[in-house]
């Protein structure tokens, strides 16, 4: 039973904003925070940060927020990323010092190591943006079933001007690297903060 709702929950985080339709325009839906404990694979991966590549065991001893996007969205990803930032502020000093949160690019073509940092300095919320090849993000959505769809140019356009859909879920795992939370979007910032508390004591 908990494995089929855990399926439903990650197909409605997965499917709900692959669409076009601009963040404004979109009906707003409330935040629902899944526990996913034992259901999803333990945090893995190794990709290309600004000055070297990442590895989940550098992670080890941090409550990671892991956000699949990408640095040219034009809405979901600054309102999450923003969203995060509030929800950051509003912790300790010392919960902040066990908070990580990781932004994985799904358009790596566009998105190079310094385009990617750059992007989620702006948000002022400690972030850091990770991306690599088409294969390595591929295996990183498929073990956590995140949904991303990047439309091809049409012969003759420009070859960087092409959309991305995506799904906007925000995965939590402890200080062990294990998947704990999944919330479907990040828009209910004192319900986080309530779910992921126990996970920063």
């Amino acid at each position: 039973m908990l494995k089929s709702l855990l399926s439903i929950a990650v197909l409605c985080t997965s499917t709900v904003l692959l669409t076009h339709t601009p963040a404004m325009a979109q009906e707003t839906k409330p935040t629902v925070v899944y526990n996913i404990g034992g259901n999803l694979p333990d945090l893995e991966f190794t990709l290309q940060g600004v000055d070297k590549p990442v590895s989940a065991s550098d992670l080890k001893g941090k409550v990671v927020m892991v956000f699949f996007g990408y640095a040219s969205c034009p809405d979901i990803c600054p309102t999450t990323m923003a969203e995060l930032s509030a929800f950051r502020d509003e912790l300790s000093d010392a919960e902040k010092d066990k908070l990580q949160i990781v932004f994985i690019s799904v358009d790596p073509h566009r998105d190079t190591p310094a385009v990617l940092q750059a992007y989620v300095d702006a948000f002022h919320n400690g972030a850091i943006g990770l991306t690599g090849t088409d294969k390595q993000i591929a295996e990183i959505a498929k073990r956590y079933r995140v949904a991303y769809q990047i439309e091809k140019p049409k012969p003759g356009d420009d070859p960087l001007n092409y959309e991305v859909m995506h799904a906007q879920g925000v995965y939590i795992f402890d200080t062990q690297g294990k998947a704990k939370l999944l919330a479907s979007n990040a828009d209910n910032t004192e319900l986080i903060k309530e779910k992921i508390r126990p996970l920063l004591k």
